[in-house]
């Protein structure tokens, strides 16, 4: 399709970003919980990131953060009194429950949605079906504003499909796009979507919980209307996972002909590379594997070497990888893409690395904060305008974080009743900002 374009839509950072250690197999997550954060660098480190690549000449959009804490599920537990009240309870009788109601992971917007552009499914629409998240309990929290925002975004119905998260059962577990790949000959070209999972319904592993299963990718690909010719299903290696790629891409990225993976990503690396190439429509796929004896799974791990974004910027004959400061820090990440970067012909030649070190103590890089989009351009004049990034827009949240945003959120702060009438007040005056209305937060609707 002529002028298809891909956009990354970051999530926003919200204000109650903090680190909680809440979720298992993520080995940032537990290594810093209980650390300071700083909501408003880490807000303002993913502006800077979106900025960056719109100036590099890509299309960038933003999503906003959720309601947090999460009271209305909070007053479903029978707590009661006013907003302030239940939080401070909560926190103080329920502290688990507390944590997940206040977790900002919504800002990890890969894990929002599996979206499939037009060329690929079956009516012509842009299919996106919301994630379950259902393998951790701050995450399942997030799937009925994700729906709604998707919906404020994408709103003509002729062009555009939004699916309701699947049951959130053990069976369909499904993380979203963390676990979904798309290779194409360009945006806009009919496409080969890979799927990962971790394992099917009807397994259990030891070790760290595998979050993604075949039948929830199944599923997805149906309700996308993929088919046999266009649907690629791959296990995740259960090294990996037990190594902390609690998602696919924590070990592996692709756009367009190009997937840079680790050596040991995928149980069957062979069968996927050879399904890959007999379903590629139009171009011949390459593979860049980075080999273990030169980058091992701890450090593809801790520097998130593969939660980068690969995109190609205007013009260009190569791809470029935006890579989190932390794989510039890391010696062996470090020379493995400066020599990449240099081969004659490289499919990935540049590298650009950004600053989330916010995201990343919390385990998500520049690859977890977005979530990937192909629009034509009558599918981007259908969508909200308000969503897709300006300088304005940019200029306007800086000044939105800074105005709301705790400089530091420390473990004894959390509790804090004060912590919800600010966060309120902040997102009350976002739904001003962004194109979501007057009744968007539940907040909003008494």
């Amino acid at each position: 399709m002529s002028g298809a374009e891909e956009i990354n839509f970051d999530g926003l950072v919200g204000p109650t970003h903090n680190y909680a250690g809440l979720s298992e197999g993520n080995l940032a997550s537990a290594r810093n919980a209980n650390m300071t954060a700083r909501p408003r660098e880490a807000a303002l480190q993913g502006i800077a990131k979106m900025r960056r690549l719109r100036a590099l000449g890509l299309q960038q959009g933003v999503l906003p953060p959720h309601e947090r804490p999460n009271i209305t599920w909070l007053r479903s537990l029978g707590l009661t009194g006013t907003d302030g009240e239940i939080w401070a309870k909560a926190w103080k009788t329920e502290p688990t429950i507390a944590r997940a109601a206040l977790a900002a992971s919504a800002m990890w917007a890969a894990n929002a949605a599996t979206i499939s552009p037009s060329a690929d499914c079956a009516d012509g629409r842009l299919h996106a079906t919301v994630a379950n998240l259902q393998t951790m309990l701050h995450r399942i929290l997030e799937a009925e504003q994700t729906e709604r925002t998707l919906r404020r975004l994408m709103p003509d119905d002729a062009r555009f499909a939004i699916h309701p998260a699947l049951l959130p059962h053990d069976a369909l577990s499904d993380e979203g796009a963390a676990n979904h790949m798309r290779m194409a000959k360009d945006a806009g070209s009919p496409g080969v979507e890979i799927f990962v999972h971790g394992r099917k319904a009807s397994e259990t592993k030891a070790g760290f919980p595998a979050r993604q299963t075949l039948e929830a990718c199944q599923a997805i690909a149906r309700l996308h209307g993929l088919d046999t010719a266009n649907a690629v299903h791959a296990r995740q290696a259960p090294e990996a996972i037990d190594a902390g790629a609690f998602h696919n891409d924590v070990v592996a990225v692709a756009h367009e002909q190009v997937l840079f993976h680790h050596e040991n990503a995928f149980a069957d690396k062979a069968a996927l590379y050879a399904e890959i190439r007999a379903k590629a429509k139009g171009f011949e796929p390459v593979f860049v594997e980075v080999p273990r004896a030169r980058v091992g799974l701890d450090d593809a791990v801790t520097s998130y070497l593969f939660n980068s974004q690969l995109v190609r910027l205007p013009g260009a004959s190569s791809l470029t990888l935006i890579a989190p400061s932390e794989v510039r820090e890391n010696n062996r990440t470090a020379s493995y893409v400066a020599e990449m970067i240099t081969q004659p012909n490289a499919a990935i030649g540049n590298v650009e690395y950004v600053e989330v070190r916010e995201s990343m103590r919390n385990g998500g890089g520049p690859a977890c904060l977005r979530l990937r989009i192909v629009m034509t351009p009558n599918e981007r004049a259908a969508a909200a305008q308000g969503f897709f990034l300006t300088d304005a827009l940019a200029d306007n949240l800086e000044a939105w974080v800074r105005k709301h945003y705790r400089e530091e959120l420390a473990p004894d702060d959390l509790g804090d009743p004060t912590l919800v009438a600010e966060t309120q007040s902040a997102l009350d005056e976002l739904s001003r900002i962004l194109p979501l209305g007057a009744d968007f937060y539940q907040f909003q609707r008494g």
